[in-house]
Parts: structure tokens; C-alpha cells; sequence
């Protein structure tokens, strides 16, 4: 009895702790019910990016309607990818990448001015010259993968306006 009653207390002391620190489950982000209907405008509405932040906007309890003055709406202006080369081999060639992933995106609430803002997600790439195929594979994968982080951010901008 005494150890279940101090299993039950420890329980609930460490679940304090983690819910007091401001702990969140990756992908689980809490949108003000000011956002729970959200119109989603992109130049390329058929594009990865654009696909990705509907499915996590609808994963995190969003609305994703038809573009309309009366509801708040998400614009994603623009995104842009960069490579620059970190590191050379001795041959000339290069070593190592370094990929940019810039998003600009705003967010418009009716009678409100629309918020411009920036997402930039960095990451090295290895390349060898000797094995192309799958170092092109594994760029494109790194991209998506930024991609996703990018959409991501997105959806926790949306959380961090409801905060404000």
C-alpha cells in the first residue's frame, strides 16, 4: 500500500516538473481556437511545402479552407533553397555542402496587419564524386527532411501567436 501510494506521489511529482517546464510531445502543438479555421495561400499550390503545412495545419486540429477576407490565412511567399561549398577536396572538387532552406511566409488575421515571417533551416552534405547516385539521393531526402522541419516551424509560429 505504502509503495503504490509512493510510486503514485512520484508519478504525479515528475509529471509536474515536465508539464511546468513548458515539455511538449514533438507535433503536438496547441492552436488558438482563433486559428482553428485557417485559409492556406501559396504561388504554388501543388507544391511539397505547401502540401505539408495543410496536412500538419489539419493534423493539429486546423480547418483548411478557400482563401476568404473574414478568416485568418496563412501565405507562404516564398522558399528558396542555396548550396554553398564548406570544404574542397585536395583535387579541387568538392567535399562538403552546406544547404539553406529559406521560407517566408505571413500570417493575416482579419483587421489586423499581416505578420511577416522567416524560417532557415541549415544543413551540411558530404558529397563524393565516386558515388553520385546516391549522394543525389540522399540530397534529396535532406531537402525533404527540411522541408518537413520547415513546415514544422510554421505550425509552432501559429501556437506562438495564440500565446501572445
Amino acid at each position: 500500500m505504502v509503495r503504490i501510494l509512493l510510486t503514485a506521489i512520484l508519478s504525479l511529482a515528475l509529471l509536474t516538473v515536465v508539464t511546468g517546464c513548458g515539455f511538449r510531445l514533438q507535433g503536438s502543438y496547441k492552436i488558438p481556437t482563433s486559428l482553428k479555421t485557417l485559409s492556406v495561400d501559396s504561388a504554388d499550390e501543388y507544391s511539397e511545402l505547401t502540401r505539408l503545412v495543410k496536412d500538419r495545419l489539419r493534423l493539429s486540429g486546423v480547418q483548411v479552407v478557400a482563401s476568404d477576407a473574414t478568416i485568418p490565412s496563412v501565405r507562404l511567399i516564398k522558399d528558396t533553397l542555396e548550396r554553398t561549398t564548406l570544404s574542397l577536396y585536395p583535387t579541387g572538387n568538392v567535399a562538403e555542402y552546406e544547404l539553406i532552406y529559406h521560407v517566408q511566409f505571413a500570417v493575416a488575421i482579419p483587421g489586423e496587419e499581416a505578420k511577416p515571417f522567416n524560417v532557415e533551416i541549415r544543413r551540411d552534405y558530404l558529397d563524393d564524386p565516386r558515388t553520385a547516385l546516391a549522394k543525389s539521393r540522399e540530397m534529396e531526402l535532406l531537402v525533404k527532411e527540411m522541408r518537413q522541419q520547415a513546415a514544422d516551424n510554421l505550425i509552432q509560429t501559429l501556437a506562438a501567436i495564440g500565446e501572445n
